[in-house]
């Protein structure tokens, strides 16, 4: 396990939630050989299978900022990267960073962290009361149409912006950069040629194009210091399995999610 208390204070942090990607679409397209760069930085080359504590963006997202990441799908108690303090915790280990903090944004804010949100789904627009609580957690938060579920160019978009506000920071101070990409999230068919609905396949095709935006964010990353990241879904999507359509039900395919985690050294000559 990565001790996230060794790291945290000399490690950027960088979490990336695949918005709705669901864990069977993320090996499938591993395994095809669609997304080589998400394949160079897991684990041992694959997707961990864990359990996710939210069925939708909201409810996961809030359960990731309070430490809860998804859960390894496996028997067992597991310790956790991250913990708000709280009595009685049965998940925190030596390993484990925990923040005197309600959330583990403003937790690593109080260790000198530059909180950036880079915002996907409507969850993180702030266009009402609502799409504006997980983003306020962030010292900075951004968010245009162009970054939504509608543009087919929304990671790169994403990445673009991430990489602009990454130049804004000083390369001494460390950042927490979090990103929900929604280009998994429906509508997702225009990614895949021909197809008129959403799918399993018009979902794979979508992950294949989110790889392809990821190297340049990676490599900015690493020339400002080494790195602990976190790539995960928050949740799947039904497509008619068993009857079901969407999220926010719970269904295998709804709570079983992709994950990895994984340090990366600091690359002084990645710099642009």
């Amino acid at each position: 396990m990565i001790s996230a208390a060794q790291l945290v204070g000399t490690h950027d942090v960088l979490l990336i939630t695949l918005d709705t990607l669901r864990y069977d679409v993320a090996v499938h397209a591993l395994q095809s050989g669609i997304t080589p760069n998400l394949a160079r930085i897991l684990p041992g080359g694959e997707w961990e299978e864990r359990h996710t504590p939210g069925n939708f963006t909201y409810a996961a997202h809030q359960a990731f900022f309070a430490g809860f990441l998804p859960t390894p799908a496996r028997p067992g108690r597991h310790p956790r990267l991250f913990a708000a303090r709280f009595p009685g915790s049965e998940t925190t280990t030596d390993a484990t960073h925990i923040f005197d903090a309600p959330d583990i944004v403003t937790g690593l804010a109080q260790s000198g962290y530059h909180t950036i949100c880079i915002g996907g789904v409507g969850f993180f627009n702030r266009l009402s009361p609502l799409g504006s609580v997980l983003p306020s957690l962030f010292a900075e938060s951004h968010w245009s149409p162009a970054l939504g579920v509608t543009d087919p160019a929304s990671t790169q978009n994403q990445v673009d912006q991430a990489l602009k506000t990454l130049d804004g920071v000083p390369e001494h101070r460390r950042v927490f950069l979090f990103m929900n990409v929604s280009a998994l999230h429906q509508p997702n068919h225009f990614y895949l040629d021909g197809a008129t609905e959403d799918s399993p396949q018009s979902q794979a095709a979508a992950l294949a194009y989110v790889d392809s935006c990821l190297p340049s964010l990676l490599k900015r990353l690493r020339s400002r210091g080494p790195l602990l990241g976190i790539i995960c879904s928050d949740h799947g999507t039904a497509y008619g399995e068993d009857g079901y359509w969407g999220h926010r039900i719970c269904h295998p395919v709804v709570w079983t999610v992709p994950y990895a985690e994984f340090v990366l050294p600091w690359e002084q000559e990645a710099a642009p």
